[in-house]
């Protein structure tokens, strides 16, 4: 049997459905009473979203508010789930998963084969790397800039296999980072053994978006030199690049890319993807036991090379199944606006607001000024004011930031596609009464 015949079957496998659940229940749903959505309009686009008006949001990157689109399919979906459960899980468990497959593959490049579906990136770095086929001796360089995540999950993986887990700084003033600076670092820090190497794209801890393709770059030239069971996979933690630059799986040049989509996608809360390159997933085991196609395997239904290593990834089991069938329109959002738009809109508001800071003698600007090396997120220190109370006194004028969750910790501002230029310059003026 075809898999994707038996996701259709699977579906039906209660019986015939008399009528849809998802579209009786779409039928309660109430309409909303704000004007269409103009995708080309930015008070549009933050009418989408149900944030508090009395507060300017420079934190929404943290854990998203979910946009009109992605909370009216939410809904739908619970809806549905509530008026019928049985019958709403067989009709999307199958076809509905490889929805979100093939539209995050739109959004991603590449193939929905190549894309396993998870809950968040912590998950995703947990099933990538505890997965991942090490040995005594093996390697893994990671830096110190890597998120406790991926830290641990690496750990865990040593701890199983005997490998060596090494890591290197990239950098050692974040302002003045250079992609000549990061690559050669981490091109000096490579050895005979290192097998894997685990990085962020952009680091919550100081706002550096890393060249990525040019560290691929390096690395391919590396790999030409090695046997196929020697060569060194690329890993990027690429949470909080994902939804703000206008970059496809193949522009990036990695072996793995793992995010969760509820922060910067602004997709449903407990959601996340894994894209892995086709040869990679080779190089990769499964954790969790998996549903969909694979399942297909343990009926008796077809062989499990026919089943693509990314599906057998995807952990099965029950989840948030409203959420995770919502996820396609938090990708059809951002393709309506357009990537490059994105990505053009939340750099200019970020400029704008690196250079406010950068003007005042009392801040130390702690993001490079250029886009080439930063992103959405833009940490700070203020003279004489700890990184807590900053945040705390921004709050006294209804301005919602955050601080760096690492041992050294930097006060937060990230502009995205909900702001504007005015809430950019009142966060500025509050900033400099903090002199």
């Amino acid at each position: 049997m075809h898999r994707r015949e038996f996701l259709r079957r699977a579906g039906l496998s209660l019986g015939a459905v008399s009528a849809t659940a998802a579209a009786t229940a779409a039928k309660s749903l109430p309409a909303h009473r704000a004007r269409p959505f103009q995708p080309d309009d930015w008070t549009s686009v933050r009418e989408q979203f149900a944030l508090s008006p009395n507060l300017i949001h420079m934190a929404t990157f943290y854990f998203a508010s979910h946009p009109r689109p992605v909370a009216d399919a939410i809904e739908r979906h619970r809806r549905a789930l509530d008026l019928n459960p049985v019958e709403a899980m067989h009709e999307q468990m199958g076809e509905g998963e490889e929805r979100q497959r093939r539209t995050a593959a739109e959004y991603m490049g590449g193939t929905a084969d190549q894309i396993a579906l998870t809950d968040s990136t912590t998950m995703g770095l947990g099933l990538i790397y505890g997965g991942l086929r090490l040995e005594a001796g093996d390697e893994v360089l990671t830096t110190t800039h890597d998120h406790y995540s991926t830290h641990m999950s690496l750990e865990h993986r040593a701890e199983r296999t005997g490998a060596a887990i090494r890591k290197v700084a990239l950098y050692d003033d974040s302002a003045l980072a250079s992609v000549d600076e990061i690559v050669t670092r981490l091109r000096n820090a490579i050895d005979d053994a290192t097998r894997v190497i685990a990085v962020t794209w952009v680091h919550s801890s100081t706002g550096v978006k890393l060249p990525i393709s040019a560290i691929a770059k390096m690395i391919a030239d590396i790999n030409r030199a090695r046997g196929e069971n020697d060569r060194i996979l690329l890993c990027v933690d690429g949470v909080h690049g994902f939804g703000v630059e206008d970059a496809t799986m193949e522009d990036l040049g990695c072996d793995f890319f793992i995010a969760g989509t509820h922060k910067w996608i602004f997709g449903p809360r407990g959601t996340g993807v894994i894209w892995g390159a086709t040869e990679a997933w080779k190089r990769a085991q499964p954790v969790i036991p998996s549903f969909g196609p694979n399942y297909g395997v343990w009926l008796g239904y077809f062989d499990a090379d026919q089943v693509p290593a990314a599906n057998q990834m995807t952990p099965g089991g029950f989840h948030s199944f409203e959420h995770r069938w919502a996820l396609e329109e938090a990708f059809r959002f951002h393709v309506r606006i357009g990537k490059a738009r994105v990505q053009t809109r939340i750099h200019q508001l970020n400029t704008l607001m690196k250079d406010g800071l950068a003007a005042m003698p009392h801040v130390r600007l702690r993001t490079p000024r250029t886009p080439e090396l930063s992103s959405g997120i833009i940490c700070f220190e203020v003279e004489g004011v700890g990184p807590e109370a900053v945040v705390e006194r921004l709050r006294t004028r209804d301005i919602i930031a955050s601080t760096t969750p690492y041992r050294e910790q930097y006060a937060r501002l990230a502009p995205s596609l909900i702001n504007n230029e005015d809430e950019v310059e009142r966060t500025l003026a509050a900033v400099a009464e903090l002199a």
